[in-house]
């Protein structure tokens, strides 16, 4: 099927969703409303794209018939000069709408909850996992998103044996989704007398924020233990038992928040992170079965890939996904790690490209 077909079939599609997500019947029915209201958004801005798109072609057919009807020279030379002009266009918006129509994670525009935890390594991993946590609230600032830290749990001797934080913004998931996986870090510790380089590792998971019209949590199935907070935060926390255990009985998931004041508030967190855990297990699940028919390598939803290897004394970041290698480890470390994403998210439509994946 041509470009143009595609793209009006695409419209065709976007003018129906608009006129379902006014009905009152589908307006009654939240999940629907949330997928197509959702559906509507995405589509538009292939909708905009279509109209100019249509306009060239046409310009472009226009052009041709001057050139072969019996106008004036002066006409058709003007023609000859448009059409090469529109021809260029239309290649690069050619390009374009391959990667338009490339389809979208449906969670790419969530919000997220990100988990960073300690693995190999001793007192040097939970010093990394303070220096990576640092590094992407330095990121989150940079994009102006809004971030919170829901849980943390102090090293024996220094940095964080793990934290998890809230992160909230405009299509967080499909920026951070890339950075699952562990993270290896090269150096030599502040303790080793000996000044050799040790290797140390860190797992990251980033989970798409889950909605209660994504996931049906059933509150009987969840038992709720409170108890004394453990964490920074002075004598107040460490008086009342504010933070919050929730384990979740049919999966034996356990989700602990105490870096809260309140119990109610830690609670509502807690549940906002099960939630998150549940949909990410069927959202696995869901990708696992998809595996034999396409594998990514950029995100493959497995925590226990390595992904990324930051070498201190020689300054650089390896990412082993795409075998991208930068030296501006320094800038990294301080939130300069746009450009790594972005090699991903080419790489990975690159691929979808390549496997025919197109809407």
């Amino acid at each position: 099927m041509e470009i143009l077909e595609r793209l009006e079939a695409i419209h065709d599609r976007f003018v129906e969703v608009g006129k379902k997500i006014t009905d009152p019947e589908i307006i009654n029915d939240m999940k629907r409303y949330v997928k197509l209201n959702k559906e509507y958004k995405d589509l538009e801005e292939i909708v905009k794209v279509y109209k100019r798109y249509k306009e060239v072609v046409e310009n472009i057919n226009t052009n041709k018939e001057i050139l072969n009807g019996d106008d004036d020279s002066d006409l058709k030379d003007m023609a000859g000069d448009e059409l090469e002009e529109l021809k260029g266009l239309k290649e690069n918006m050619d390009e374009e709408i391959k990667f338009l129509l490339i389809p979208k994670d449906p969670d790419d525009d969530k919000n997220v909850i990100v988990e960073l935890r300690a693995g190999t390594g001793g007192d040097e991993a939970c010093i990394f996992v303070e220096d990576i946590f640092r590094m992407y609230t330095m990121f989150f600032k940079e994009k102006g998103w809004k971030f919170e830290v829901i849980n943390s749990t102090e090293g024996s001797v220094a940095g964080l044996k793990e934290i998890a934080l809230n992160v909230e913004g405009e299509e967080v998931y499909g920026v951070m989704k890339f950075e699952s996986g562990v993270h290896r870090v090269q150096r030599v510790p502040e303790t080793e007398s000996q000044g050799r380089v040790h290797t140390s590792a860190i797992t990251v998971a980033v989970l798409p924020e889950a909605e209660e019209v994504d996931v049906e949590l059933n509150m009987k199935d969840v038992k709720k233990d409170t108890f004394r907070s453990s964490g920074a935060g002075g004598q107040h926390v460490n008086k009342t038992e504010s933070a919050v255990r929730l384990t979740h009985i049919p999966t034996g998931i356990v989700v602990e928040c105490q870096d809260g004041r309140s119990q109610h508030k830690n609670y509502d967190k807690a549940v906002q992170v099960l939630r998150s855990r549940l949909y990410t297990i069927e959202r696995e699940k869901l990708d696992s079965e998809r595996a034999e028919q396409r594998k990514s390598l950029v995100t493959t939803g497995d925590r226990s890939a390595k992904i990324r290897t930051y070498n201190y004394p020689q300054g650089r970041i390896t990412d082993h996904r795409i075998n991208k290698t930068v030296y501006n480890l320094s800038a990294f470390m301080n939130g300069d790690i746009q450009d790594m994403i972005e090699s991903l998210k080419m790489a990975e439509n690159a691929e979808k490209l390549k496997q025919g994946e197109t809407i």
